[in-house]
């Protein structure tokens, strides 16, 4: 039997180790033998231990997390009476729930929920019935302004109440 170099030989058996092999127990010794040779022994589970590049890469590489981004912008929402208006359009058309589906490409039974008003249509299903049905189910709502007089005063340095009228000193 010619053996090559670079593959290993069980030493049960006398086959080819192929890939790792298995770390067996027999009989108070430790061997490495193939596959199949590694239930005549008890197997031996090694922890595996990042290298000390790993450890240093990911010392060296930490991120800063990101703040999500604010979108102050206009936001787009889906109307309270949605349900009602798939129902008047499907009905107008003389279309049965699950042909009506068919033509979005959904499930009868998420049109149906949509309708009971038990599941609310994402914006993606929501534009895609508007564009198919030609009915209004998104509004925009405009950014939001706060009156920031109305809850914070300005402080003119006389008169008011400072943090120093809450503080309690040791003298006192």
């Amino acid at each position: 039997m010619s053996e090559r170099k670079d593959q290993d030989v069980c030493p049960i058996c006398g086959g080819i180790i192929w890939g790792g092999g298995e770390k067996v127990l027999i009989e108070g010794a430790k061997i490495r033998v193939c596959q199949s040779c590694a239930q005549h022994g008890k197997k031996i589970v090694t922890k595996t231990r990042p290298s000390s590049r790993t450890r240093e890469k990911y010392s060296k590489t930490q991120k800063t997390s990101r703040k999500p981004k604010k979108d102050y912008g206009p936001k787009v929402i889906i109307v309270k009476d949605y349900n009602q208006r798939i129902r008047r359009v499907r009905e107008q058309r003389n279309l049965t729930q699950a042909k009506f589906a068919q033509r979005l490409k959904e499930k009868e039974s998420l049109i149906r929920r949509i309708e009971a008003k038990k599941t609310k249509p994402t914006i993606k299903l929501a534009k895609k019935i508007e564009n198919t049905y030609g009915i209004k189910l998104l509004k925009e709502t405009g950014p939001v302004k706060v009156d920031t007089n109305k809850y914070m005063k300005k402080s003119t340095g006389s008169g008011g109440v400072s943090l120093g009228a809450f503080i309690k000193k040791k003298d006192d």
